[in-house]
């Protein structure tokens, strides 16, 4: 069961994956033209949905592994907090990614809303780096 485990988790860090990638796109969401930009958001509303699923699977799968393996405790509540972390930060980006689309479709300025998203789309990506981090470095707590 744990290998079944192990590689559902495997895949679930795939789809979460997207985040790392996302201030990159975000940087760039300025500089296209409108349709390009509501295309992108669109686009990047549905990829953050996916990923929101992959996170369900990374909290299901790493809660069975992190009751089989030995952790420090140090490291199962720094894990879980960023977990959460990516949970509410990625949750509140929804609501800018709306408010973009229909800022494009009435031809208003988003600019607001690309900072927003810059700014949670990189804390979303530093935090899933840590992860990353303590994932494969566990003996650093």
């Amino acid at each position: 069961m744990s290998s079944v485990m192990y590689f559902v988790h495997i895949l679930g860090s795939l789809s979460v994956g997207f985040y790392l990638l996302l201030p990159f796109v975000v940087a760039k969401i300025s500089k296209l033209s409108l349709p390009a930009q509501e295309g992108s958001a669109v686009a990047i509303r549905s990829l953050n949905i996916i990923a929101q699923f992959g996170l369900l699977v990374q909290f299901i799968s790493g809660g069975y592994m992190l009751s089989k393996g030995s952790y420090s405790v140090a490291w199962m509540i720094v894990v879980i907090v960023l977990l959460v972390a990516l949970f509410a930060v990625s949750g509140m980006m929804s609501k800018p990614l709306k408010a973009a689309i229909a800022g494009i479709k009435e031809n208003k300025s988003i600019a607001v809303e690309t900072g927003k998203l810059r700014m949670m789309s990189s804390i979303i990506a530093v935090c899933m780096l840590v992860m990353v981090y303590l994932m494969v470095f566990s003996q650093v707590i």
